[in-house]
This record gives C-alpha cells, sequence and structure tokens, in this order.
C-alpha cells in the first residue's frame, strides 16, 4: 500500500536522489529541513480531515516481544503519527483508543505524508508509532525482498528495520494494492490480470499516488515483472476521491486502489488479478520506536490486532468515506463497542 502500498505505502529507492542530496543542506533528508517540513505538518495536522503492514512472533496476545529492539518506556507520551489516506488516520486513532484505556496518554498527528516522511520523523523522535503494513513496508526498506508469507515478512522486517525500530505482531486485518479497471474497460481490452495489460503495452493510462510511480509496487514492479509500461502516468492520491473519480470519468484506464476499499464493490470495478505475485501480503502492523514499545504498549496494540478484522476495517473506512463521519469518532466508537477502551 502506498498505502496500504499506504498508509497499505515505502522504498528508499521510491524517490530517486541525486549521490549528494541526503548529506545537502536544503536535502529534504537533511536535519534542518525535515524538522521545518515536520513542523508544517504537525501544524497542518490539526486542521479536520475533509476526506478521506521483529523477529517472526506472529502472536496476538501480547506476551511476546515481535521484535529485537530493547524494551522502552511509554512513560510521558506516545505520538502517533499517520498517514496521508483515511484508513490509516483511523488506525491511528484506534492505536490511541486503546493505548489510553491502557492507561498511556497519547498524541495523535493525523495525514502527514508517506513513509518518506513518517519513517524519518519516527526515527528522529518526532512521533513514536504508526500503523504500517507488512509487505509495503518491507519493500520500503529492501525493494528486493521476496518473503510473502505474513511470519516471513516478519522476519525480514526485523533484519531490514533501522536500528532503534522494531514492528510488533502484525494483526487480523489486511488491505492490500490492487490495480482496478472498470467493467467497460475490462471487457473492451480483455483484461482479467496483470499480464493482460501488456496487450495494451504503452497505451493505457495508470492514475495513482505520487510515489506509485516510483515503487515497486507500483509503476517499477508492473515493468520489472509483468513487462508492463504506460502511455502516461497520472498523480493522483492514495485510493481518494481523485483517482476514483478519473478512474470513473475515464481520463484513467487504471487505477491504484487498496482492497478494503468499499467502492470497488459498489462501483463493479474489476480488480486485476496478481498471477506473479507482485503486491505481498499487507496485514496491518504496528512500527514502534524501541524506546516506546514497553509491555503495557505491546498487550493493548495486541488486543487490537486481534479484535480488528479485515471486513471490520472496511466498514470504518466506508463511515469515513461515504457518510464524512469524523475519523477519530469512529474509531473511538468501535473501539469501545468491541470492549477495547475497558481497563
Amino acid at each position: 500500500m502506498t498505502s496500504p502500498n499506504s498508509p497499505k505505502s515505502a522504498d528508499p529507492q521510491n524517490t530517486p536522489k541525486s549521490p549528494n542530496s541526503r548529506n545537502s543542506p536544503d536535502s529534504p533528508n537533511s536535519p534542518t529541513t525535515r524538522r521545518t517540513v515536520l513542523a508544517g505538518l504537525f501544524a497542518a495536522a490539526s486542521v479536520p480531515l475533509l476526506a478521506a503492514c521483529s523477529t517472526g512472533i506472529t502472536s496476538l496476545d501480547g506476551q511476546n516481544t515481535g521484535g529485537g529492539g530493547a524494551a522502552g518506556s511509554s512513560a510521558g507520551a506516545v505520538t502517533i503519527g499517520t498517514a496521508n489516506f483515511t484508513e490509516n488516520q483511523i488506525l491511528g486513532f484506534l492505536y490511541a483508543a486503546v493505548l489510553e484505556a491502557a492507561g498511556v496518554k497519547t498524541t495523535v498527528r493525523p495525514n502527514l505524508g508517506t513513509r518518506e516522511i513518517l519513517i524519518p520523523a519516527l526515527k528522529g523522535g518526532d512521533i513514536d508509532l504508526l500503523p504500517e503494513y507488512q509487505g509495503a513496508l518491507l519493500h520500503y526498506l529492501d525493494p528486493k525482498a521476496t518473503a510473502t508469507e505474513e511470519g516471513e515478512m516478519q522476519n525480514a522486517l526485523a533484519i531490514a528495520l533501522p536500528a532503534g525500530l522494531q514492528v510488533l505482531p502484525y494483526g487480523q486485518a489486511e488491505d492490500s494494492d490492487a490495480f482496478v479497471v472498470t467493467r467497460e474497460t475490462a471487457d473492451k481490452y480483455g483484461l482479467a490480470t496483470l499480464a493482460d495489460l501488456k496487450k495494451r503495452d504503452g497505451q493505457l493510462v495508470i492514475g495513482a499516488a505520487p510515489e506509485v510511480k516510483t515503487r515497486v509496487v507500483g509503476v517499477v514492479g508492473l515493468k520489472d515483472v509483468y513487462g508492463v509500461e504506460f502511455k502516461e502516468f497520472k498523480s493522483l492520491d492514495s485510493s481518494g476521491p481523485l483517482v476514483k473519480a478519473a478512474l470513473k470519468k475515464g481520463d484513467v484506464d487504471v487505477a491504484n486502489l487498496f482492497t478494503t476499499d468499499t467502492d470497488i464493490a459498489t462501483e463493479g470495478w474489476v480488480v486485476l488479478a496478481d498471477p506473479k505475485n507482485l503486491v505481498p501480503g499487507q496485514h496491518v502492523v504496528p512500527l514502534i520506536a524501541d524506546r516506546k514499545a514497553d509491555p503495557t504498549v505491546r498487550k493493548a496494540l495486541a488486543r487490537l490486532g486481534n479484535a480488528l478484522t479485515t471486513e471490520a476495517l472496511t466498514e470504518l473506512n466506508r463511515q469515513v468515506d461515504k457518510d464524512k463521519k469524523d475519523p477519530e469518532d469512529v474509531a473511538r466508537s468501535w473501539a469501545t463497542a468491541h470492549g477495547l477502551t475497558r481497563k
């Protein structure tokens, strides 16, 4: 996910840089610039949102560490950051609800952006915790990773993560990237799988969030794995109103959406099958700084992971995107209704 490949969606190679850009004082990766960008994002995150995945331990009982980092402490507060799409914001508020019920003070910084912003913020201490997706996170850290099974991906993540960060046990809920076409386009060109896109190589327009253009689970992978190239890439949003409107109007032929997006079924759109497994499994997984990963936090998030299903997460997305409910209200109501806010 850009997502989900968010939020499902990442990769140090996703945004190519010149050899010296990383250390340049004006680089997006320089400490000064990063602090400036984050300060602006945190301020912007206070505006209400208008619209809207260790060491191979996969148990969900909260008793295992799930990571190789030293135990931390949640004393003080835990700052939760989220990506810039609906589902990830809901997950961030769900994290806050269960942590507060466990006696942990929290602050949520929603809608901060992509992994290119969130991971440095987590490493640098601007945030402490964020909802992630196994496969997308692994491909961000290691574009050549081949693990696809959940336990294998947890092991691979433990190796790939930078010092000071760890993933906790993954939950039931899963949200994968999907490449979607309208029924009309599928019938017109005989499209049922990603391999079928080769029939119209260089003729179709794809729409997605900007980062999908340079991600493995995106344009790069579609070319490398399926040999598919596109006439044009239109930079839009992450399974949001822009990309879906473009798909409906015919401005794009293929759209990168998330599998928990209820509009796929509502509109009768066709999810192209992935016979070569370009898209890895995308179970939701908490990514946390060692400094905050104490037993209280682990247990609370494990309870949530055990309770939250893909179907439930899809419904929460619908309430925000379709019913225009507030992500925090939706998250806290669901957590309360499922007994996760009782101490």
